[in-house]
């Protein structure tokens, strides 16, 4: 069986919830409605909220001058991709809903492309700017469409995958081979930013993968220590706490770039 087909469904709790039965193609570690009768996987649900803390922290940063009305957030696509995602996951993890579900997946995918589009488009003049943004959005429709279609999550790890490699790829070249670049301190210190958040984010993968392939032993542990350390063991709640902290750290890059290259625009 496929590392993304596995599935733990059939818990003894599961029909006893407030969204049961479960729907979903993906069932996790996490056993179903036994903490709380509202929510089907309670850490991974609420760990979710590691992603909407740093999309709020983006909008509303602490060195901003602006006004600090909630009304006026310095949001961008990134930020509220990430927002998405949080709000989709919880909503996912807390009903396994199948509809819910295809939430998050598409907000994940939302996610990688919207940091896709902001590596693309830096360094470009305006019109290719927006060619790049439009291509990639007709692109994310294209692909949902296709993938509601199939409804196999192999393609949606393909695509998510895919984006990520392509943003890694586009940092680098900007750090590396862009002339004129960047100033040799700030790429220094932006190429380290991306590798240490691209390692949080592998080490969120390698403990959510961990969680899938050893689900027995880690369910025989958390029922050893009990609560509240076998929380410590819920993999797959790390990887939305790892992965919300690469991804911010990453879109700060992302941010701090554009900004610089504004900067030179305005100087030249």
């Amino acid at each position: 069986m496929g590392h993304h087909n596995i599935q733990f469904a059939g818990d003894p709790s599961s029909d006893s919830g407030a969204w049961s039965p479960p729907t979903s193609r993906a069932n996790f570690c996490e056993e179903d409605y036994v903490i709380s009768f509202y929510l089907a996987e309670f850490i991974n649900a609420l760990t979710n909220v590691a992603y909407i803390y740093y999309a709020l922290r983006a909008m509303y940063p602490s060195s901003s001058t602006r006004s600090r009305s909630l009304l006026r957030p310095q949001w961008d696509f990134m930020s509220l991709s990430l927002l998405v995602l949080g709000i989709g996951s919880f909503l996912f993890h807390a009903t396994l809903r199948q509809t819910l579900e295809f939430v998050d997946e598409f907000s994940m995918l939302g996610l990688t492309w919207s940091m896709l589009q902001a590596s693309l488009a830096a360094h470009q003049p305006p019109a290719r700017a927006r060619a790049i943004t439009l291509a990639l959005a007709a692109a994310f429709l294209s692909f949902s469409a296709f993938y509601l279609w199939s409804a196999k999550i192999i393609y949606q790890v393909f695509a998510f995958v895919s984006a990520l490699i392509g943003v890694l790829l586009r940092s680098q070249w900007m750090f590396h081979c862009l002339r004129p670049g960047f100033p040799e301190a700030k790429r220094r210190e932006w190429n380290a930013r991306i590798w240490k958040a691209l390692a949080v984010c592998l080490f969120g993968y390698l403990l959510w993968t961990i969680d899938l392939e050893y689900c027995a032993e880690l369910r025989a542990i958390r029922e050893k220590v009990g609560l509240p350390w076998a929380w410590l063991f819920e993999f797959h709640g790390w990887w939305h706490i790892l992965t919300a902290v690469g991804a911010s750290q990453a879109m700060q890059v992302a941010r701090e770039a554009r900004e610089e290259k504004g900067r030179e625009g305005k100087t030249e």
